[in-house]
């Protein structure tokens, strides 16, 4: 199989025309829409459970996961520049490995982010509820609304949110580190900092085996950034943009994630952490900075805003993608005139109004089966990528190695020990009885995606057996007609 220099859209709208995203967004946009990508609730509140189960070893966790998804974003990277006008990284899997890989990890990904669109509205809904008096599934519903109506105005409104949320993000990290090293430093607390890493059974009070078992849980919080690669498509220099989203941002996220929990086990003893509380709080808290909570919730609620902005807008360019590969309705591609594609938007949103609704009637239930089957989704995506990545460099080096600007490091070695470590994480969750379930249930979900794909090409392969039937039929009855 050869590769094309750049992969054209495979399907035309129904105007006939082909179907062409804008090209609004600019280098600062995906710069800011990969931090944002990776620097969420995740970090802010989520990382309480990983501290509280691991100790001062969970930075050790986080830096451990970093690493695994920085190889991705790497592999990502070198396709990018190599193979580039694909347009979703998920395509990438289709390229390397098939039609069965692409369709499903399209599909698998949007998966995932309508239901973290759920997730986001109601987690800041019940943020909202501290200062407005109203149901949780209200502001819910309203906080979709708005983030509905802004991606459907243009990717450049989408940019330019997102541009502002997480350099919001980003700074409230810089400034959390900055005062929690000038506490430690300044103020002449080394010793109860040694005390607090070193203290209550030590660094490793659940042994070595407690920071890998924590990855699986920890990879989820720093993955996100692969949304760059699909935004990247819709600015003025994708090449540029992806090979500067590879190079440098997924080092510093690193960096703040390891960094900030690191000061957060100097300056608290990790067994007063609460899981579901943020040790942002407790840290600053213990600091005796003033409205501590009040600062933390409202940076939480930015970080949430801005997961549920980007949620939507990942989840219409996967299915517009889709949609140009015959994978999704043809009516998918029509396009506003701001070159939005309104549809995938919308049904994008259905679909998360959907799953608020299910997490207000049956929270225990139906909402949680949504979410533990999109548990185990984004290893599976990224498992894809990854074998996917190791079949087109071999392709490439053989028919056109110049093509390979940006290179995995230390091929094949590192992308088989990628291979290996996220099959590694998957066999961790099927081995932890609290993350099985969410395996099974992604187990679950790629089923169904497989399932959807037989039943699409087998209605593929008959229309393509009928026209053929119908070409037969016409040639038959001129020749008739010649007799």
């Amino acid at each position: 199989m050869s590769l094309p220099r750049s992969t054209q859209p495979a399907q035309s709208t129904p105007s006939g025309s082909p179907p062409k995203l804008g090209s609004a967004l600019r280098q600062r946009h995906v710069t800011m829409i990969a931090l944002g990508g990776i620097i969420g609730a995740g970090l802010f509140v989520g990382s309480s459970a990983t501290l509280a189960s691991v100790g001062p070893a969970a930075c050790v966790s986080y830096l451990v996961a970093g690493i695994v998804v920085l190889m991705v974003m790497r592999m990502l990277g070198e396709m990018a520049l190599a193979v580039p006008g694909v347009g979703s990284f998920t395509e990438y899997a289709r390229i390397g490995l098939g039609n069965w890989a692409g369709f499903t990890s399209g599909w698998l990904y949007w998966y995932f982010w309508v239901i973290v669109v759920a997730v986001e509205a109601v987690a800041g809904a019940a943020i909202l509820q501290r200062w407005i008096p109203a149901p949780v599934w209200v502001i819910g519903l309203v906080l979709l609304s708005v983030m509905t109506a802004i991606n459907l105005l243009s990717v450049k409104s989408y940019g330019e949110f997102e541009f502002w949320f997480a350099s919001i993000k980003v700074a409230a990290i810089i400034v959390f580190i900055a005062i929690g090293a000038g506490y430690l430093l300044g103020f002449g607390h080394t010793a109860s900092a040694l005390t607090h890493l070193a203290g209550d059974r030590g660094f490793l009070p659940f042994g070595t085996m407690s920071v890998f078992a924590a990855v699986p849980t920890v990879i989820f919080a720093v993955g996100g950034a692969e949304i760059a690669t699909i935004a990247a498509a819709e600015s003025d220099d994708p090449a540029k943009s992806v090979a500067a989203m590879t190079r440098s941002v997924i080092l510093r996220v690193i960096t703040f994630y390891v960094g900030s929990l690191f000061l957060i086990a100097c300056i608290v003893p990790w067994g007063s952490i609460v899981t579901g509380h943020s040790p942002f709080v407790a840290a600053l808290e213990t600091m005796r900075i003033p409205y501590a909570a009040d600062i933390m919730n409202a940076i939480v609620l930015v970080a949430v805003l801005s997961a549920l902005n980007s949620g939507l807008y990942v989840s219409s360019r996967i299915l517009f993608r889709l949609a140009e590969r015959g994978d999704a309705p043809k009516s998918l591609l029509r396009l506003t005139p701001q070159h939005v594609p309104r549809l995938a938007v919308l049904l994008s949103s259905v679909v998360g109004y959907v799953a608020i609704i299910a997490a207000i009637v049956s929270p225990q239930g139906v909402f949680l089966f949504l979410v533990n089957a999109s548990g185990a989704v984004m290893l599976f995506v990224y498992l894809a990528t990854a074998l996917a990545q190791i079949r087109i460099r071999r392709r490439i080096e053989k028919q056109s190695p110049e093509r390979l600007t940006l290179k995995m490091w230390l091929f094949p070695w590192l992308s088989y020990a990628v291979v290996i470590a996220i099959v590694g994480v998957l066999a961790a969750m099927g081995a932890d009885h609290e993350l099985r379930p969410q395996l099974m249930a992604s187990l679950a979900s790629l089923a169904v995606a497989s399932a959807a794909y037989g039943f699409a090409a087998k209605r593929h392969h008959r229309k393509e057996a009928d026209g053929a039937d119908e070409v037969a039929t016409g040639f038959l009855s001129d020749e008739n007609r010649l007799a």
